[in-house]
């Protein structure tokens, strides 16, 4: 355990780098599912780490302590008792921030879920502040769209055409998991932040391409998204998806070009990487089976 354990904890800093690269070559939908598989891939290698690292510190405990000064037995120290410390540190500090995400989570849908009971799948608030949000259901429920009064004041009935086709397009393509996926593994991982927020555009780029070919009018998209961009409120919709989310610059340039076609063989140099990183994981679990085997069978 000196090589193979430490690997995927530096290649994992590799992954948001090569998933906005691969963005730029796919769709909107290929660019989503492919950042979110890699931040799973990414996180659960990063956490598997990290806990081998911190249990060789086992060898420090009663009974395997008794053996630990014995040199004469020839067992194996795979890592200075310091990294198996600041492993374990690390992993109770990415749970920690694990566990605040999904508290704020729940906090925000109830907040939004509190705003009132929906009407055939949409809640008009009676608001100043102009936002509208695709707001998730509960599990085994559909969701609903929030639509504030001072949205709909803000758009034409043509623009209000685009913002419904958006919304629907994050309750019906479920964007809130693929979102989730990043933000969790952002979470356990902090060499992963930079895909939380690239799921978050990729989500909202997604949903602007359905709501294009709902209404049929991409530069009528562009139009709304500025519009509720400038004009949209600042708070913190998260898990919830907004017409004015994520990047509205970068957005509605992509509008004013036809959509990209993806191009599979970008997607390529994820998939290997993560295959690289997943195979390093797993030698480096074998190598820790072989470690504890040699204490344990002193206890026998």
């Amino acid at each position: 355990m000196r090589t193979w354990v430490y690997l995927p904890l530096l290649l994992s800093g590799m992954v948001p780098w090569l998933v906005r690269w691969t963005a730029t070559r796919v769709s909107p939908a290929t660019a989503v599912r492919t950042a979110a598989a890699a931040a799973a891939a990414a996180a659960g290698t990063w956490v598997c780490c990290l806990a081998l690292l911190a249990l060789t510190f086992c060898d420090d405990l009663p009974p395997l302590s008794a053996f630990d000064r014995r040199p004469d037995l020839g067992l194996p120290k795979p890592v200075p008792d310091v990294v198996a410390l600041a492993a374990a540190a690390a992993l109770a500090v990415g749970l920690a921030r694990l566990v605040r995400e999904v508290v704020r989570r729940r906090r925000v849908l109830r907040e939004l879920r509190g705003a009132g009971r929906p009407n055939g799948g949409l809640v008009v608030a009676d608001w100043t502040e102009p936002f509208a949000v695709a707001v998730p259901g509960r599990p085994g429920r559909s969701g609903h769209l929030l639509v504030t009064s001072g949205m709909l004041r803000l758009l034409d009935a043509q623009e209000r055409r685009v913002l419904f086709a958006h919304e629907q397009s994050h309750l019906r393509r479920r964007h809130h998991h693929w979102v989730a996926v990043a933000v969790w593994s952002a979470a356990l991982s902090p060499l992963l932040k930079p895909l939380s927020a690239q799921v978050a555009h990729a989500t909202e780029r997604w949903a602007d391409e359905d709501a294009a070919i709902q209404v049929g009018d991409r530069h009528l998209v562009a139009r709304a998204v500025a519009k509720a961009s400038l004009a949209g409120g600042v708070r913190r919709l998260e898990p919830a998806m907004a017409l004015h989310g994520s990047g509205a610059v970068a957005r509605v340039r992509a509008l004013q070009q036809p959509c990209r076609q993806s191009r599979l063989w970008a997607v390529a140099g994820v998939v290997g990487w993560c295959a690289l990183l997943l195979g390093a994981t797993a030698v480096a679990l074998a190598e820790f089976g072989d470690v504890a085997r040699a204490w344990l069978t002193q206890l026998g």
